[in-house]
């Protein structure tokens, strides 16, 4: 778009997983001629392709993508980074572009951008210890309970099988001595551009038949092979997520492959209901199925003048 606007347009595409956000995206910054900036937290990692259904060759060769295998898996990236990497690259992007689409589900992530970040004080060493030694010597379902006793609001809202977030919050608590949602005071900061927000979703059944299928077409595609590659390094947090820690599970004897790859579909279903909570109670969200794209066009040009 050539037009001479006033202010610029970030349009957030969002959704759950395997609710289709990929080609619709790509069809929306071809119409505009702008480049996509991915908020998939697992697609920043260059390593794993197949679990996190990152966009293949042909998909990236059609628009110019951002924050697509930018990062290792060894590296330490979180949201707060995010927010400043991607805010510092929406200043050179609109100097070209009048519109920026932000594509993923990753819903912290989306809110850093979008909202900003709060200022979380840095935990010491010792409390950091204490909470690790608290998991190491007894267990995950501990540390979610004393998070359930200590902040019964964020419980319900932290990814629970993500023992680091779990940990980071009870580290928070317990240095600060109120909830971590306390701490969080939600408090938005201003954007100097418009912010579109478009979310996309599907009838229940009809989304969780995708997710299961493409569980199935990643194991295909080879998930297998590519999680045996860092079997070693699967205490990493950037692999302690769905599609590889139930592999690593299998692998480690726990379970059988089948077994492994239904908790993987179970898993990624539970983790698109989560998304869907947390993206519902957000009122600026416009909701449409990917697949009515008249209509959704039709919105964007109503709103990106």
């Amino acid at each position: 778009m050539n037009s001479v606007k006033n202010k610029k347009s970030l349009v957030v595409l969002l959704g759950p997983t395997g609710v289709g956000k990929t080609e619709i995206s790509l069809n929306i910054a071809e119409f505009y001629g702008c480049p996509i900036v991915s908020s998939d937290s697992r697609q920043f990692y260059r390593e794993l392709k197949i679990g996190t259904a990152a966009p293949n060759d042909d998909q990236l060769s059609r628009v110019k993508h951002y924050f697509i295998g930018s990062h290792s898996i060894f590296d330490e990236y979180n949201a707060g980074q995010y927010e400043l990497d991607v805010i510092d690259l929406l200043k050179k992007l609109f100097l070209e572009n009048d519109v920026v689409l932000l594509v993923g589900g990753s819903m912290m992530y989306i809110d850093a951008v979008c909202n900003g970040i709060d200022d979380i004080p840095n935990v010491d060493a010792k409390t950091r210890e204490f909470w690790k030694r608290e998991y190491e010597e007894k267990g995950l379902e501990f540390i979610q309970n004393e998070l359930l006793r200590l902040d019964p609001k964020h419980y319900q809202e932290v990814d629970l099988q993500n023992y680091k977030r779990v940990m980071h919050a009870l580290e928070i608590c317990t240095i600060t001595g109120k909830p971590y949602s306390d701490v969080r005071t939600g408090i938005r900061k201003t954007r100097d551009f418009d912010i579109v927000k478009i979310g996309f979703n599907r009838p229940r059944p009809e989304l969780y038949e995708r997710i299961n299928q493409r569980v199935e077409i990643m194991m295909q595609d080879g998930l297998l092979d590519e999680a045996k590659l860092f079997f070693e390094f699967r205490h990493l947090n950037t692999l302690n997520t769905v599609g590889y820690k139930e592999i690593y599970d299998y692998l480690d004897g726990k379970w059988p492959l089948d077994f492994a790859v239904n908790m993987i579909q179970q898993d990624s279903r539970r983790y698109a209901k989560r998304q869907l909570t947390w993206f519902n109670r957000d009122k600026e969200i416009q909701w449409f199925h990917p697949d009515s794209k008249d209509e959704i066009f039709e919105y964007l040009q109503s709103k990106i003048k």
